[in-house]
């Protein structure tokens, strides 16, 4: 096969490869908004497709490697026994016959799967046939390029699937497969033939410009949008305007828990800002009432302790005197009209610029501002709180079911359960922590099973109870599948059925982490997607500790493991959130996770070079014009260099096949000197008048051993060693 076709059939490879991750982008979003399953199946197929498209298979074996893949899908998916049994081939073909008759009758919601997955495989079949004709046919991509952008940010638009980096994934394969047939189309009508080394040439330049386009791109400082979201005002349509409407609820804070499941979908609003050194969950409330569905509070208009910024906060979290903190100080900025505000774990005062006092809800620990029960007024306040270490020995201590703080009245709130809970679900509890000694031990096993594959996270498909059914037992043996309401809320009821008083806690997580503030504090932005459920676990000797079941999420409590004397500091493990944001309520959006203790975390890294980039934009943007300029000088002045260059690059070349190349090259070296070539020229001639330029026969010489290889296609042994001293005086004497 001769260099040109391999280098031709190298970027066709390219252009299927990148058409590919285009047609790709289509179907991302499906497991996400549809329910579609087993994915996979179909990328393998649109694989298998353009593969044999590439390969120009004849197109009776293609199709009919296509049809043998399908049935055997079909088959695997939904059909029992082998496929080799031909007898369910007689199933399925009355299942055609029904389905295309339910199509003629405009039955769609009679459709079986089987036949729903068929139509999706012709579908796919169709598209990667248009896909070869626009890129291999046609040579123009634009449209579908067009198209693949605005159906992805429609669904980012309007729908819960995040597509902000499936963007930036199809600007750089279309801008790639554009850049490709654009360079096809010029071959074709300027009739250009490509030489060995010239697609490589062209090539590195063009993904050097499109990598540094994609760069600048995404760290230069981007202006907010001039249009409002149009999403809200659309669906005011529809809000509330008829009876008896169910779909999903807005992630957020909300009051109302008492009917806890089904899906949210995301809000983005910022509700506050906070200053810390250090990542902590904010705190706004706890619920002590299971009810069998959702939460609610003993007390619904419980007693209120006032106090103010003078004051500490007259309610404490720990019992354990001797527990060793952080002093540390938070900034907080509302940004929403809520009538409380949110605190860290350990809060000890809260202090504003004006003066305002505030109560707080002793059953729900929920602090209101005093002046009319609101704060819009207060705005940025700050919080000084003790950051604790739990000892790991006091919370591994045996508890004394005659503690004086275990009353009865304690015992009998913080272990609360409705008489209708399925008894299998204290079963599971007993099952679970039977070989632990102490509380510490049973919760953080309660805690870690719901780390278990069987274990999903997911806002969209989330079941709600039915009217006979319990929440907490539909998740654990039914669904499995759910957001941190889900996970947390089973955890309480699980601890309290052995025993093990526990609560229930809402508010936010840390937010997004934003970067560094001029007094050396991190910026964080809390949004609407960020609120969250966690569990506290009341351990006589220490106080509530949090716990944090929900999977995919760290509460960053620090634990001082004393047990063999050792103090040293260890962190629960920090996982990261879900791919996609994350959005439910309450619930995390996707962002980084930060540990105090730790020396590297790639998200944190991200988000310095990131904040280095838009720091220094202008300082960067003017070195990359600098060093184009110096470029372009170096570029104007290759003449005086390139020839050097050329000697020092074949000069320990010894092979044959090192002699067409270097013959070519010395051609374009000629060219760049102004010796071109005229179109009606043979190389013969062009070579006579080479020598007759330099006065000598050096170019013939070369010209006559090189016509030997395009001709026969072969050289004789050691035709570059003998030609090279002749290539190296031509060389020489382009030296400007």
């Amino acid at each position: 096969m001769s260099g040109e076709k391999v280098k031709g059939n190298m970027l066709n490879v390219c252009l299927y490869i990148c058409g590919f991750f285009l047609l790709w982008e289509w179907l991302r979003p499906l497991e996400q908004l549809t329910d579609t399953a087993n994915l996979g199946v179909f990328i393998i197929f649109l694989v298998v497709s353009l593969v044999l498209a590439l390969l120009k298979v004849n197109v009776f074996l293609r199709n009919g490697i296509k049809l043998l893949y399908v049935l055997y899908t079909i088959n695997f998916l939904y059909y029992e026994g082998s496929f080799f049994r031909l007898k369910w081939l007689l199933t399925i073909a009355d299942s055609l016959i029904d389905n295309m008759r339910a199509v003629f009758q405009g039955d769609w919601t009679s459709l079986t799967d089987d036949f729903r997955s068929i139509l999706f495989f012709i579908l796919l079949g169709l598209m990667a046939y248009l896909l070869r004709y626009w890129l291999i046919n046609r040579k123009q991509i634009f449209i579908f390029f067009f198209m693949t952008l605005l159906y992805i940010t429609v669904l980012d638009t309007f729908t819960p699937y995040e597509a902000k980096f499936a963007i930036v994934r199809t600007i750089i394969v279309g801008f790639a497969l554009m850049g490709i047939l654009t360079f096809y189309r010029i071959l074709d009508r300027e009739k250009l033939q490509m030489p060995p080394g010239f697609v490589k040439k062209w090539l590195a330049p063009f993904v050097v410009m499109l990598g540094v386009s994609v760069i600048i791109g995404y760290i230069a400082p981007k202006a907010s949008p001039i249009w409002p979201d149009p999403v809200p005002y659309i669906k005011s349509y529809s809000q509330d305007s008829g009876e008896g409407l169910t779909g999903a609820k807005k992630v957020g804070y909300g009051e109302n828990d008492t009917n806890l499941g089904g899906p949210f979908l995301p809000d983005d609003t910022v509700v506050y800002e906070t200053e810390a050194d250090h990542r902590q969950y904010w705190k706004v409330e706890t619920k002590d009432v299971y009810t069998g569905k959702g939460w609610i509070s003993a007390e619904e208009n419980g007693e209120r302790i006032a106090f103010d910024m003078d004051e500490e906060f007259p309610i404490s979290s720990y019992s354990d005197e001797e527990m060793k903190v952080d002093e540390r100080t938070a900034i907080v900025r509302p940004l929403a009209q809520y009538p409380h505000i949110i605190y860290p774990l350990g809060l000890k005062h809260v202090e504003n610029d004006v003066g305002h006092s505030y109560e707080v809800d002793v059953s729900l620990e929920k602090i209101y501002g005093a002046e009319l029960g609101n704060l819009p007024g207060i705005g940025q306040y700050t919080v000084e709180y003790e950051s604790p270490r739990f000892s790991m020995s006091r919370m591994t201590s045996a508890v004394d079911q005659n503690h004086p703080l275990l009353t009865e009245e304690f015992m009998e709130h913080y272990t609360q359960l409705p008489d209708s809970l399925p008894e299998r679900v204290r079963d599971l509890a007993i099952e679970l922590t039977q070989d632990k000694e102490n509380w510490y031990d049973k919760a953080k096993t309660i805690e870690q099973y719901f780390g278990r594959v069987d274990f999903q996270y997911d806002q969209r498909d989330v079941a709600v109870p039915g009217r006979n059914e319990d929440y907490v037992d539909q998740f654990l043996f039914e669904t499995q599948k759910g957001y941190c309401d889900n996970f947390s809320t089973s955890m309480v009821v699980m601890l309290r059925s052995i025993g093990i008083p526990a609560r229930w806690v809402k508010g936010y997580t840390e937010g997004d982490f934003r970067g560094m503030t001029d007094s050396g504090q991190r910026l964080y932005v809390i949004t609407n997607n960020n609120a969250h459920s966690w569990v506290e676990v009341f351990l006589p000797e220490v106080g509530w500790v949090p716990f944090e079941p929900t999977k995919g999420f760290s509460n960053n409590v620090q634990i001082s493991n004393d047990l063999d004397n050792e103090q040293t500091n260890q962190q629960d493990d920090v996982l990261e959130a879900p791919e996609a944001p994350e959005v439910e309520k309450p619930e995390e959006k996707e962002a980084p996770l930060e540990s105090p203790t730790s020396t590297f975390s790639w998200s944190d890294l991200g988000d310095k070079i990131k904040q280095f980039f838009q720091t220094h934009w202008e300082w960067m943007i003017g070195s990359m014009i600098v060093l184009a300029l110096i470029s372009y000088m170096i570029y104007r002045k290759r003449l005086k260099w390139l020839p050097y260059y050329l000697l020092f690059r074949f000069k320990k070349r010894k092979k044959d096949e090192d002699f067409p190349v270097a013959y070519v090259t010395l051609l374009k070296q000629l060219e760049r000197y102004g010796l071109k070539r005229k179109p009606e020229q043979t190389l013969r001639e062009y070579a006579r008048y080479i020598d007759y330029y330099f006065s000598s026969g050096e170019m013939s010489a070369l010209t006559s051993t090189y016509e030997q290889y395009v001709y026969k296609g072969k050289l004789q042994d050691g035709s570059w060693e003998n030609t090279k001293e002749l290539w190296e005086n031509l060389i020489k004497k382009t030296i400007a």
